[in-house]
């Protein structure tokens, strides 16, 4: 069984979808379940689709597609955090079954602390009590800012995205592990196996990835760590089948009991699916 924990939908011009732009020839067409299901084959039993503009309108697109579309076991999406009316737009959406958290698109705002701001207080408490989480686009350099929101907010369920996006390209390797095994160290904060094929330049085997992939499995293991497709991004350096398929061929996820987490019940538990299977 296989549960993917990360990936989008979109319609280029609409839904104020902005992104993809069209130098980015794979990716710069219309993506929806149908594909998912062409790219993913059978083995995909259900997604959590993530929101990939900073829009409500996107959000609530999202949402009005996952109404009836039983691949979509959840979605998280994008809320102006900051926002007076953040409160009530949180509390609206979590009235839909499939709403599953957020997501700030931290990794395009100018201030990398913005995610500690006190000032997000009162959205955030509303996330916590309606027990949604908070999905973290990141890099390297957001890591300490993050770590001082989850150090101050336990009740918060974080899950950083694509591993923090680490610097493969660069081979840069100490710092990000150094920030990742801090954060690692509080039981909120999850990690998604994703992303890390389009951190690698185009020069560099896929095996490039594999000490970064190694390291996120050491220290989130199987009850923190979720497997993501990234697709329809992935296919800007690979497809659905060849990251799935590397991402199950690490050594230290080949006991069956660790891949059935990694690649379905650390997501099934962490964004409350189980209604949806």
């Amino acid at each position: 069984m296989l549960i993917d924990a990360h990936q989008h939908f979109w319609r280029i011009g609409q839904n104020d979808c902005v992104w993809p732009t069209p130098d980015l020839a794979a990716i710069h067409r219309d993506f929806g379940p149908e594909d998912l299901r062409a790219a993913a084959g059978p083995d995909l039993v259900g997604a959590v689709t993530v929101q990939s503009q900073p829009s409500d309108a996107d959000t609530d697109w999202l949402l009005q597609l996952a109404q009836d579309e039983p691949l979509v076991l959840g979605v998280v999406g994008w809320v102006d955090l900051l926002s007076p009316r953040a409160p009530e737009r949180i509390a609206a959406l979590a009235a839909h079954p499939k709403f599953k958290g957020v997501r700030p698109m931290l990794q395009n705002l100018p201030d990398d602390a913005w995610i500690a701001r006190p000032d997000l207080a009162p959205a955030i408490d509303v996330l916590v009590a309606h027990d949604l989480s908070l999905d973290a686009l990141v890099f390297t350099r957001h890591l300490p800012h993050l770590l001082s929101l989850a150090t101050r907010r336990p009740d918060l369920r974080i899950v950083i995205d694509h591993g923090a996006k680490p610097p493969i390209a660069q081979d840069a390797f100490d710092d990000w592990a150094e920030a990742m095994s801090r954060l690692a160290a509080l039981p909120q904060v999850h990690c998604k196996l994703s992303g890390l094929l389009t951190e690698a330049r185009p020069d560099q085997a896929p095996e490039a990835i594999a000490p970064y992939a190694e390291k996120l499995i050491a220290l989130f293991g199987p009850d923190r760590l979720m497997w993501g497709s990234d697709w329809p991004v992935v296919n800007l350096a690979a497809n659905y089948a060849d990251w799935r398929d590397q991402a199950r061929g690490f050594a230290d996820l080949q006991a069956p009991a660790v891949a059935q987490a990694v690649f379905a019940d650390v997501a099934r538990r962490f964004y409350r699916l189980d209604a949806g299977l």
